[in-house]
């Protein structure tokens, strides 16, 4: 059966890459994604599966028994980052500002080239009682994430077990990364905003120095973190904007910082809030700021369960090879997905997407170049992993 799906895959090769690059030249943000949206639910609904597109961008596809005995639901994001593209490829990205640099374009075409290779073999779907349900999730990159709001649309009714891949640029392509447990780690977006009586620099004294206790900020909250946190839990603190002013000579009313906070430990994910304010509120106190603090609660860690870990090696090492899979490391990244696999076992491989031999990129960087072969095997590894869930253990 593995067989005929990769056959299924590479007679649609062409056509997928196509696709892809169409993806990656119209890259759409969080909440925005309409013409990916309307691009796999077109192509899906042209071969008479069941398509439902979800409230505002997202679509949700079936395959299989109407009625199954077991359905596997499998998962693409399909939303674009506020980067701009320094790549210079021909099909590089025609939005200014936004480009694929989490390749999302590359788990979407990836999630539609399994649902077309599935439905090719729908009789066989249909014998064994099976369902598959694709979920094409907008925003992602935001906190708490899209999928929270696709739960809410009720796609995980009826589904025993969720897969997908993300991409990983230091992995080669061919080859995939899976572990048992966590993957990823617990997510949360912060900001804090300073506010206080400006001035002129010559006079310090009679203002609040709004720029000097945001950097205090800055950098002592990351510090005394490390000292009301258990280590083990491996929490960090990075911030991404700071800002204050606009004038060399003026002490502005107000500035703001904006990071995320990670951690491994779930536990502490879900107490951590509390301490992170007591922690801003200590470190300006000197400074008779007022400091206001929006903590939004991100994601919990994916924590991938044993028999979808080993439904997904096994598909890779009968596709890929024997010597496909490789174990991988708990990141710090955060991925929404781990909100489903709260609900449904599942499980996320690390998709190679490393040219071998070639440089190694960063992913949320606008310099990101993917193998395309990657989308390929990300269907093949997609639509294998539902037959090898069920028990299947032949090519």
């Amino acid at each position: 059966m593995l067989r005929r799906v990769e056959d299924e895959v590479d007679a649609r090769a062409e056509e997928l890459l196509a696709w892809r690059r169409e993806v990656h030249q119209q890259p759409e943000i969080c909440w925005e994604e309409h013409r990916t949206t309307e691009l796999v639910a077109g192509v899906l609904s042209e071969t008479g599966a069941r398509v439902r597109t979800l409230p505002g961008t997202g679509a949700v596809v079936d395959l299989g028994h109407p009625e199954p005995r077991t359905r596997i639901a499998l998962r693409a994001d399909l939303d674009a980052l506020p980067i701009e593209e320094v790549t210079g490829l021909p099909y590089s990205s025609r939005t200014p500002g936004a480009c694929h640099a989490c390749g999302h374009d590359v788990h979407t075409i990836g999630l539609l080239g399994a649902g077309l290779a599935l439905l090719a073999l729908d009789e066989e779907l249909h014998a064994r009682g099976v369902g598959v349900r694709l979920v094409f999730q907008p925003a992602e990159e935001t906190h708490p994430g899209g999928a929270l709001k696709v739960m809410d649309d009720g796609v995980l009714d009826g589904v025993d077990r969720m897969l997908a891949v993300h991409c990983d640029p230091s992995v080669d392509v061919g080859s995939v990364g899976l572990r048992v447990g966590p993957i990823t780690a617990a997510s949360d977006q912060v900001h804090v905003v300073i506010s206080g009586r400006g001035g002129h620099t010559s006079r310090p004294h009679l203002t609040q120095d709004i720029t000097y206790a945001l950097a205090k900020v800055v950098t002592e909250v990351p510090a005394a973190l490390t000292r009301r946190l258990d280590p083990r839990a491996a929490a960090v603190l990075v911030w991404g904007v700071v800002r204050a002013g606009a004038a060399a000579n003026v002490i502005p009313a107000q500035g703001e910082a904006l990071g995320t906070l990670r951690m491994l430990d779930p536990e502490l994910w879900e107490v951590v809030e509390p301490i992170f304010t007591e922690t801003v509120d200590a470190v300006v106190a000197p400074y008779g700021v007022k400091a206001t603090v929006h903590y939004t609660k991100g994601v919990p860690p994916v924590d991938n369960e044993n028999s979808s870990v080993m439904a997904m090696s096994k598909a890779a090492m009968l596709l890929l090879g024997a010597g496909a899979v490789q174990p991988t490391k708990q990141s710090m990244g955060g991925e929404d997905l781990g909100w489903y696999l709260q609900q449904v076992p599942g499980a996320m491989a690390r998709l190679g997407t490393r040219t071998p031999g070639g440089p190694t990129y960063e992913l949320h960087q606008g310099d990101l170049v993917v193998d395309e072969r990657s989308v390929l095997v990300a269907a093949k590894l997609l639509a294998g992993s539902v037959f090898t869930a069920l028990g299947e253990s032949r090519t």
